[in-house]
């Protein structure tokens, strides 16, 4: 009799959760997607694109990077004829080369994190407002990160309705 109430206990239990389970409504989301989707961030983009500094860095690493590959393709031609000062300068020019593309990247990928850290630090707040109000609006009582979850319906990825609530706040 004892088993038979713990077992009755459990089945009543089992059911009451499924039937909690079945009224919330999960949904997922990327705060950093729909920050760096919003119109706010795309303009910062383009600014920054736009800007002289930018442009000099981003146009000598295009420069230095069809400087590479030119110098590789006289090699793929010219390589066997070379003598070996032709092919010690050949060298020495590529390390050369390399070192500056690689400091420009360095600079470049700076000047795109900076800009990452402001538009966060600018739109943070305001998308996190937002999302407690999609929360509250569509009743959804469990809300994960799209990255902490395996498999979702895309029905329940929220990040573009952030999105679109994010540039309505920023406008």
């Amino acid at each position: 009799m004892r088993h038979l109430k713990s077992f009755v206990f459990v089945l009543v239990t089992l059911f009451s959760t499924v039937a909690l389970a079945a009224e919330q409504k999960i949904a997922v989301v990327d705060l950093g997607a729909a920050i760096f989707s919003s119109e706010v961030a795309k303009a910062r983009q383009n600014e920054l694109r736009a800007e002289s500094d930018f442009a000099s860095l981003q146009a000598k690493y295009d420069s230095t990077t069809a400087d590479i590959q030119a110098l590789q393709k006289d090699a793929e031609a010219n390589r066997m004829t070379w003598s070996e000062e032709q092919v010690e300068s050949f060298q020495k020019k590529m390390e050369y080369l390399r070192a500056d593309l690689e400091l420009l990247q360095r600079k470049l990928q700076s000047e795109v994190r900076s800009l990452q850290n402001n538009i966060v630090n600018e739109l943070r707040p305001k998308a996190l407002e937002a999302l407690q109000e999609i929360v509250k609006d569509e009743g959804i009582t469990l809300l994960f990160r799209s990255d902490a979850v395996l498999v979702a319906q895309p029905d329940m990825d929220i990040t573009a309705k952030l999105t679109d609530r994010l540039n309505k706040k920023t406008q």
